[in-house]
């Protein structure tokens, strides 16, 4: 009996990107029915990670201080001892770990690696597609859809019908937020046409909240309040959901949540977009000229 490899699957974030690499990760599942797979992560995607039927363990990236030099120590002995890795990640950190690891068969784009994505037009590849030839190069053929059910499994009960509105967005890019007093007024859209609107961020957007209240005090705030793993069964069963350049958009269109989701100029949604079979992309140089009106007409309320 052939003796089962040992496979890494590097994937740090973010979420966006972590949801996105759902596609490389059912991919290597298939590839290596028998082997054992192991998945470094950073700490926020643990537990989702455990969840799925794509890994055998998981092992968590702490990304030490550079001073930590414990720290830097177990990382690298975490990195040893596989047969294969496949570096999602492809960034400059990730590839310093392809010496840490001893050298093994590597697929990115480490300096040396066995199985170099080296498409010189990579960076203008959507991220789904630039990693599918990336596990090409490293004779992964078969790209199955990702098995999702163990997704649905943890939800909250809410009223139904209801709409997921995500207003918030990586606190280092406001240009990528659609001015929150406009979700505002999308939530008493809602309300007008029966559907719940329930909002969910992190908890650093908790003000957000606040300010949507002013013109819909209706609104249901989960902002802070669900895991990953029930983020999933939410959107799943949500109307639809709208929301600005973020994580939990990638989600919604994973899940076959109808979505809108809207782009300033600072992305480019050829390079970034969410996927799905139901998902609408508003494009905008600055968000702020992006009105109630146009939004509303996407989500086929305004004919």
């Amino acid at each position: 009996m052939t003796k089962p490899l040992k496979i890494l699957v590097i994937r740090l974030g973010a979420f966006g990107d972590f949801v996105q690499s759902f596609y490389p990760f059912e991919a290597i599942r298939h590839h290596h029915l028998k082997d054992e797979i192991t998945l470094l992560t950073t700490e926020p995607f643990a537990d989702l990670a455990s969840h799925s039927p794509w890994f055998d363990r998981v092992i968590i990236d702490y990304k030490p201080h550079i001073l930590n030099i414990a720290g830097w120590l177990e990382l690298k002995k975490k990195l040893q001892g596989y047969d294969f890795v496949y570096d999602l990640q492809t960034s400059g950190r990730s590839s310093r770990y392809f010496k840490w690891a001893g050298q093994p068969q590597w697929s990115g784009i480490a300096k040396g690696a066995s199985h170099p994505h080296d498409n010189p037009n990579r960076n203008d590849m959507h991220t789904i597609d630039r990693q599918k030839d990336q596990l090409q190069r490293a004779r992964v053929s078969i790209f199955p859809q990702p098995h999702l059910s163990w997704l649905y499994k943890e939800t909250l009960s809410l009223p139904q019908p209801y709409a997921i509105l995500v207003p918030g967005c990586s606190i280092k890019r406001p240009e990528k937020r659609w001015p929150v007093e406009y979700y505002g007024q999308i939530a008493q859209l809602c309300i007008d046409k029966g559907i719940q609107p329930v909002i969910i961020g992190s908890p650093s957007e908790a003000n957000l909240v606040e300010i949507i209240k002013t013109q819909c005090p209706q609104i249901i705030s989960l902002i802070g309040q669900t895991t990953l793993l029930q983020l999933g069964g939410i959107m799943k069963h949500a109307e639809f959901a709208l929301g600005n350049d973020t994580g939990p958009m990638h989600l919604a269109a994973m899940v076959g949540c109808p979505s809108v989701v809207l782009f300033s100029s600072s992305s480019d949604p050829l390079l970034t977009a969410p996927r799905g079979d139901d998902v609408k992309i508003i494009c905008q140089e600055n968000l702020k000229d992006l009105t109630v009106k146009k939004v509303a007409q996407a989500l086929k309320w305004v004919h």
